[in-house]
């Protein structure tokens, strides 16, 4: 990065991974293994999935942390973190929204959940009550164990799914409500790629942010858990992204086409 802040053109992005609801940053293991081989620099971060502002500011004070360009991915709600974060710092060369919400400015992801029919998201939600700041009671959110792996990975081997279940993170119900102050999307050159059997956003929704994002869109038959079923897929979307912005770069071993 230069003096000023701004990326260097030409330079190498750094890839900043960040996972949605009722996962982590290991559903991008597979994404990382085939993006370090291609020798693209790739960095998943632990999602706070506390609130949409809160949760943006953490990815920011990240990017800040990074010396170079940033290539933004993000998964579910991952999405509209990105969309929020990717507006507030000058090292954002891209977008990469993955089965993601990319919202616009005044939504949020129940905005979006209500207006498209087709998802088995929201009945299967279950809340728990936690402690929250002051020492009221705040509420999280997960997807029933019996039914996660139908409604998250239904493309995913069943012991595979139901260990996801297990180990799956919640997320403050309050994070679903709370609104995008900034779309980044309308600034940055964005990618999206759709999971067309996705229970969680239905493709009519996903098809819709892509097209308000103007992104280059690819469609795969895949579940909501695309990153952990297809990461060959996601990652050449990625390495596709990364080198439209440094064109002068080796030929990456993943083909972007």
């Amino acid at each position: 990065m230069s003096p000023s802040g701004v990326c260097v053109n030409g330079s190498t992005p750094t890839v900043l991974l960040v996972h949605g609801e009722f996962s982590d940053g290991s559903i991008w293991a597979g994404v990382i293994g085939e993006l370090q081989a291609a020798g693209i620099t790739a960095i998943a971060l632990a999602n706070p999935l506390r609130g949409l502002a809160s949760d943006a500011a953490y990815v920011a004070c990240a990017m800040g942390e990074i010396d170079g360009p940033v290539l933004l991915t993000g998964h579910s709600y991952g999405g509209a973190v990105i969309t929020a974060a990717g507006a507030t710092a000058g090292n954002v060369v891209g977008l990469v929204y993955v089965a993601a919400f990319a919202l616009g400015e005044g939504e949020s992801v129940l905005d979006i959940t209500g207006r498209f029919p087709g998802g088995r998201l929201m009945p299967a939600l279950r809340p728990t009550a936690f402690p929250g700041a002051g020492g009221h009671q705040d509420v999280e959110l997960f997807i029933d164990r019996e039914a996660f792996p139908q409604v998250f990975a239904a493309d995913l081997p069943y012991r595979a799914a139901a260990v996801a279940a297990a180990a799956q993170r919640p997320i403050t119900a309050a994070a679903f409500e709370e609104k995008a102050r900034t779309a980044a999307w309308k600034t940055r050159p964005s990618r999206y790629l759709i999971a067309t059997t996705d229970l969680v956003i239905p493709l009519a929704a996903q098809q819709f942010m892509a097209s308000r994002a103007s992104a280059y869109t690819t469609e795969v038959r895949a579940s909501h858990a695309i990153p952990l079923t297809h990461p060959e897929t996601v990652a050449r979307q990625i390495a596709a992204a990364a080198g439209a912005h440094h064109r002068s770069s080796p030929e990456s071993s993943i083909d972007p086409r």
